[in-house]
């Protein structure tokens, strides 16, 4: 900070001690140790609070980026399913031109009317989504009521 030699400092002492006296010397040297570490204490103090901020400012900043993409992931993922939505709504649905009795493969008659197919809802499965494995088969369970 201050470019002050050894022999500079030996200048400032002899100087004092002529100004202050021999009496009150070590008296005024222990004040100034004192107000000297307070300066210290308080430089450092600033210095922490100044990397607090810092610090502070970079988390606030990567939480805003952190919910940015969060929120373009949530519009991405609610994209995809409304385009998956709309793809099974289409294959489950006939198209727009055909009633149900033109769409089934049996030809119906023409004195009595068509009965509607029941649609089924396909939920799709969450990607990621764990499954548990209880040890239990659907079907080895119907073989046991049946027999």
């Amino acid at each position: 900070m201050f470019d002050i030699g050894f022999s500079e400092l030996i200048v400032i002492a002899l100087v004092a001690l002529v100004v202050i006296g021999p009496e009150r010397l070590p008296r005024v040297a222990r004040t100034a140790g004192h107000l000297l570490g307070r300066l210290q204490r308080y430089v450092s103090d600033v210095k922490s609070d100044i990397n607090r901020e810092i610090q502070l400012d970079e988390i606030k900043k990567a939480q805003r980026e952190m919910e940015q993409s969060v929120r373009s992931m949530e519009s991405s993922v609610t994209q995809e399913l409304s385009s998956v939505e709309s793809e099974l709504n289409q294959s489950i649905l006939p198209p727009s031109g055909q009633t149900a009795a033109q769409s089934s493969e049996t030809p119906a008659d023409a004195t009595q009317p068509a009965e509607p197919q029941p649609a089924t809802a396909v939920v799709p499965e969450a990607a990621g989504t764990p499954q548990m494995d209880l040890g239990f088969d659907s079907q080895q369970a119907a073989s046991k009521k049946t027999a």
